[in-house]
Parts: C-alpha cells; structure tokens; sequence
C-alpha cells in the first residue's frame, strides 16, 4: 500500500534560534510568562527584533507568522518580509543595550537577527507563513 502525505514533514524553517538566545528567553519566561517576537523593519533600533509578552504586541495584516522558535511566535512586518522572505534568520543575542521596548534591554543583552539567503533547492521546500491576522 502506497500512502502519500499532503504535508511535507520536513520543511525548513524561516526561523532558527542560537543557545544563547534560549538561554535569555528562558530567563525571560520565567518573569513574563509566553513570549513572540516582532520585528518590524524600521529604523535604528526598530529593525531589530523585538520580545514581548505574548499577546503584548498586537499583530494584524501588515505582520506575517514565520513560524514558531522555541516556542515563541515570530512576526515580521509585511514590508520588511517582501525584502527578506528568501532569507532564513537566526535570533541570537549579544551584549549591550539598546534603546526599544524589548523584554530583555534590563538583562544588558539585546537580541539580534543573523541571517542567510536560501539556495535555489531550498525555497520549495520552506516553512508557510500566515497574515499576521489569520494568526
């Protein structure tokens, strides 16, 4: 008997997390209960992305899901996903301060995005991303 999946059980994320980063947000989970991620694309320290309180930061259809990281919600805004949404990014964090409203700014830490461009094989095979008010 042949069965098929609709669903291909191995895509790649658009969203990756380093150890570092975990380590943060699990000190942050233990303040603030759930967390997401929003990163909106605009200037300065804007463009960095930022943690919340899930639930914090309201999203709507200017804001994509990427995904889920360790299990946080990421949101990008729409914009800025029309400039990146061929690159797969990585929340890492390192020291300093910025200036936003980001859950970890007391910790000294800051997080931050590192990225990578997909290959021509991968993009078939990437992760779906929903309108941040079908979420």
């Amino acid at each position: 008997m042949h069965c098929s999946l609709s669903l291909n059980l191995f895509m790649i994320q658009r969203v990756l997390i380093t150890e570092a980063a975990i380590a943060v947000i699990d000190e942050l989970r233990d303040m603030h209960g759930p967390l997401m991620f929003h990163q909106s694309g605009g200037c300065c320290d804007g463009s960095s992305p930022m943690c919340f309180a899930k639930g914090e930061f309201k999203t709507g259809g200017s804001d994509v899901w990427l995904g889920k990281i360790y299990g946080c919600d990421f949101f990008m805004s729409a914009d800025q996903f029309a400039y990146w949404q061929h690159t797969q990014l990585t929340l890492d964090v390192v020291p300093g301060r910025g200036s936003s409203f980001s859950l970890e700014i007391p910790m000294g830490v800051r997080f931050m995005i590192r990225s990578r461009i997909f290959t021509i094989e991968e993009l078939p095979e990437l992760s779906t991303v929903r309108r941040g008010d079908d979420y």
